[in-house]
């Protein structure tokens, strides 16, 4: 039997502890809200029934083990998460991983650009990622590893400097450019640690994460390596998946003044990939979880979750192969 396995990326919106401080627009969260929270957290995690989640926007990985305590798939699950730091002069939040399947090796954060990338001069953080990305290599089967990378690119929140509003047209547009500037540093940077990661291991990888541009916008196409070869590039998994019903096709992950757009997502690399040769698994399907945007729910995720399921092909020499 053809084994599968699914990869899910999860943008909690500022999961944090009751109380604490995130943003200076934001009030704190009661208990009360603090509870709601973690129950629908929770619930979303068994409704995605994946083996490996990506998390965005985690305050508290405290809180995050907190949710996965309540579930009924995950709560056994390897939680790999580093909380953000406490010292530093802007509280931002990080990624985690969840994985039903087990870890091949220690996981670690990528926080800093590799040399020959940074932001122009007189930028904040000129060397490093917003949100540092987490990579881990997840033991599929027992003789096949994954690298998977979790992601939160920079926002399309204007980057202002102190003083500006957004009254000013011109401030703002400067302001936005900052951020798209951010964003496609990020990419430039991720980009070139995927690549890294796949000439160093030679192994399959996926990233999940909340990447803040839809599928076809410039930073994505720089984190796929569009033009790239093939061993190196990635490949959108809802471009790949076989199995699409134009009819009742839904895929949206966010909504932003009233328009509707995906800006999540999960990438994979060639082995995925089974229109190309040495592919060792397909994309049968990718699904979305986003009733809960239009419902308002206070205690929702302002993201939909996405989930891809994969499915591995049958290798000679296994049980199931022909060896």
């Amino acid at each position: 039997m053809q084994q599968e396995i699914r990869f899910a990326t999860f943008n909690v919106c500022n999961l944090a502890t009751p109380g604490a401080r995130l943003y200076d627009n934001l009030e704190p969260s009661t208990p009360e809200e603090y509870e709601a929270k973690i129950a629908w957290t929770a619930h979303q995690i068994d409704m995605l029934g994946a083996d490996v989640i990506g998390f965005q926007e985690v305050f508290s990985q405290a809180a995050l083990a907190e949710a996965l305590s309540r579930t009924r798939r995950f709560r056994d699950a390897v939680h790999v998460g580093f909380d953000p730091d406490p010292d530093a002069e802007k509280l931002t939040p990080s990624v985690a991983l969840a994985s039903r399947l087990p870890l091949a090796d220690a996981p670690r954060q990528l926080p800093y650009f590799p040399p020959g990338i940074a932001m122009p001069p007189g930028n904040r953080d000129p060397e490093r990622f917003t949100r540092a990305p987490l990579h881990a290599a997840i033991q599929l089967t027992p003789d096949l590893v994954a690298d998977v990378v979790v992601v939160h690119l920079k926002s399309r929140r204007p980057d202002y400097r102190a003083g500006d509003t957004g009254d000013d047209p011109q401030l703002y547009a400067l302001a936005s450019l900052r951020s798209l500037i951010r964003r496609g540093t990020e990419a430039a940077a991720l980009r070139v640690l995927l690549t890294d990661i796949g000439r160093t291991h030679h192994r399959p990888r996926v990233v999940l994460g909340d990447f803040n541009d839809v599928a076809d916008a410039v930073t994505t196409g720089i984190v796929l390596g569009l033009g790239a070869p093939s061993g190196d590039r990635l490949y959108d998994a809802c471009q790949l998946q076989g199995r699409r019903d134009h009819l009742r096709h839904v895929g949206f992950s966010n909504v932003h003044d009233g328009y509707h757009s995906t800006i999540d997502h999960i990438l994979v690399s060639a082995e995925f990939n089974a229109g190309l040769p040495g592919a060792v698994g397909e994309v049968i399907d990718v699904v979305y979880l986003n009733d809960h945007l239009d419902l308002g729910l206070p205690e929702a995720s302002d993201h939909g979750q996405v989930l891809a399921r994969l499915r591995l092909f049958e290798r000679p020499g296994t049980p199931d192969g022909d060896g």
